[in-house]
């Protein structure tokens, strides 16, 4: 049995998978899928149990962890982002699966439509398209003449091929040039920020995926050594020492992400239930990051912040 398993306890115990990284990459999201379960009367170890499998850096596990959550017959699977998604997907067309905080579902084709899901996939999905639109135009309102920003993406994510689609085309609108970085492990990521300067990259954004999250802190110290300005998806990027993050509640998508598993367990089909949208977000600034870069970010753009790092 996995760290963190919970035993049922004897009566109507239902059983849920959950795929993921690890506890302590992202521990407030876990917190607030949580949340979300005993605020719909889910009690762990009272008439639900949760069975964690943690890829733990090894995303080549991934397809032997979700079929050892098929193998338990699970009631629903939880895979966080696209990347677990497509893990569990490939592992069973029948047990239900929630995503949360999918970048782009329908790009990546995990649904049929948001509307319609049409498979055994649903949950919750992040804008991925638009929100990464906004959060380059803050990027080039904090970093005055900005014209050239690298995009580090990692080809085994699924989103990220549309994600990158879609920042090229909102580069264009805002006159920026865009350079994609690939990398797909981070042992990558020295000569990945050193490609970004040879290429005339003046920032950088970093696309959420578990490699870059799990990293995040080495992630903002290598852009500081090479004065690069960077946008993260996440409020704890900006913490640890990215410049700026923009993008949805997480600790929202993972409460609502429990209501799915709810409606599920009580016999919904996922594919009669409507990939919900976010509809809070965040935007967060380190100034200490930007006194680093030598930046002065506009009062303007301070003040439309929720959180300002000093």
């Amino acid at each position: 049995m996995c760290p963190g398993t919970v035993r049922a306890q004897p009566g109507r115990v239902r059983r849920v998978g959950f795929l993921w990284d690890s506890p302590t990459v992202t521990p407030d999201d876990l917190v607030a899928f949580r949340e979300g379960l005993r605020d719909l009367g889910w009690i762990e170890g009272q008439n639900i149990a949760i069975e964690f499998r943690w890829a733990e850096g090894h995303f080549e596990r991934l397809p032997e962890l979700a079929n050892e959550l098929v193998g338990l017959n699970v009631d629903v699977i939880v895979a966080p982002t696209s990347i677990y998604a497509e893990a569990a997907k490939r592992a069973t067309a029948v047990i239900p699966i929630v995503f949360v905080g999918h970048a782009d579902p329908l790009g990546s084709g995990h649904v049929a439509s948001l509307a319609n899901p049409g498979g055994n996939l649903t949950g919750t999905s992040l804008m991925m398209t638009d929100t990464n639109a906004k959060g380059l135009q803050l990027l080039k309102e904090a970093v005055p003449g900005l014209s050239q920003v690298a995009i580090l993406y990692d080809p085994a994510t699924p989103s990220h091929v549309p994600g990158l689609a879609g920042l090229q085309g909102a580069g264009r609108d805002l006159g920026l040039q865009i350079a994609p970085i690939a990398v797909s492990e981070a042992a990558q990521f020295g000569k990945a920020f050193s490609g970004m300067r040879s290429v005339g990259a003046e920032a950088v954004v970093i696309l959420a995926t578990p490699l870059f999250n799990s990293n995040s802190k080495r992630l903002a110290e290598l852009a500081l050594e090479h004065k690069l300005p960077t946008l993260f998806a996440r409020r704890e990027q900006a913490e640890r020492g990215g410049l700026i993050s923009y993008g949805p509640d997480r600790g929202d998508l993972n409460r609502r992400a429990a209501s799915y598993v709810d409606k599920i367990l009580k016999g919904a089909r996922p594919q009669d239930l409507p990939v919900q949208q976010p509809t809070k977000f965040e935007l967060v600034i380190n100034l200490n990051t930007a006194k680093a870069l030598g930046l002065t970010i506009p009062p303007t753009l301070l003040a439309r912040a929720d959180e300002v790092i000093e």
